[in-house]
């Protein structure tokens, strides 16, 4: 497969408008959110694309069983469906791939990392009915099913507050309290607290996915590209961390953009002032040093 590449600058204008509008939407919807991203990743990625990976979730969704059962019975029919018959997984080398944080990708492939086969996990169960939402664990993202509050289903009985969580990433296998324990102290060296297993905003899941980009491209200075775009997207959201606007700067004075560098260099030192008048002083002495380099 080759590496995606960004489309032309009035395609790429048209998909970020309509970002911003569903981010910013009553009820911004996941999907519809992960494959603007993705065909801001990828210029193949035309509006045929888009609408054959919505379909492709509805078809999944409809080979699930009407309404099996319980929190465990979903996340048990989840895994039989995706994870067995289907095949959705990931690897330790999906994390060197661009395509594993791309939802038509992940679609395609039936490989990616855990918080996009966890939005196909979330996507398809949604659609079929199933009390489905994130959790976003420190270092690895799940899927949980029924109640949202409290330990894991094996500290619960049943009914109808059990929350199940299942890992997408391991083919959908189905988490016991121990083992969402692990996967916390393996990640943090902290045991696990009951707040990390609240469902996760759709929103937040997004910018996860954006950060997760961002890692991607830093780790690779010819993606520059993909590091802006991602930035430039996260900066779209509702909410985010106005240090975004420092890493734009230093994207766009990477990419030769001297004079835009040093005017985002000079719009964040005016958000940070407020909280730090010598950090936004630092800031500014970056913006005149970007502009020196045009001389």
């Amino acid at each position: 497969m080759r590496p995606p590449f960004p489309p032309p600058p009035e395609r790429s204008a048209e998909l970020r408008r309509r970002f911003a509008e569903e981010a910013r939407s009553e009820r911004p919807d996941l999907a519809t959110l992960c494959l603007l991203v993705g065909a801001q990743a990828d210029a193949a990625l035309d509006e045929a694309g888009i609408d054959a990976a919505q379909v492709e979730l509805d078809r999944l969704a409809g080979l699930l069983p009407f309404r099996p059962g319980g929190a465990r019975a979903w996340a048990e029919a989840m895994r039989e469906l995706l994870g067995e018959r289907c095949g959705f997984h990931g690897s330790a080398a999906d994390y060197q791939r661009l395509e594993s944080s791309l939802l038509h990708a992940v679609l395609q492939r039936r490989r990616g990392l855990p918080i996009l086969l966890s939005v196909v996990w979330m996507e398809v169960a949604r659609r079929a009915g199933a009390p489905v939402y994130g959790v976003a664990l420190p270092g690895h993202f799940v899927v949980g099913f029924g109640g949202a509050t409290g330990e894991p289903s094996a500290g619960l009985s049943g009914g109808a507050e059990e929350q199940v969580l299942a890992d997408p990433f391991d083919a959908g296998r189905v988490l016991s309290g121990h083992d969402t324990e692990l996967l916390v102290v393996g990640a943090t060296g902290a045991p696990l607290d009951p707040s990390m297993l609240a469902p996760a905003d759709p929103l937040d899941v997004v910018l996860r996915i954006l950060n997760n980009i961002r890692a991607w491209a830093a780790a690779r200075a010819e993606r520059s590209d993909v590091g802006l775009w991602a930035v430039e997207l996260s900066l779209l959201l509702p909410s985010h961390p106005a240090r975004l606007r420092y890493e734009r700067a230093q994207l766009l004075l990477r990419r030769g953009d001297f004079l835009g560098g040093a005017a985002e260099f000079d719009a964040y030192a005016d958000l940070v002032e407020v909280v730090d008048e010598e950090a936004a002083e630092r800031v500014r002495g970056e913006a005149r040093a970007a502009r020196a380099l045009l001389n």
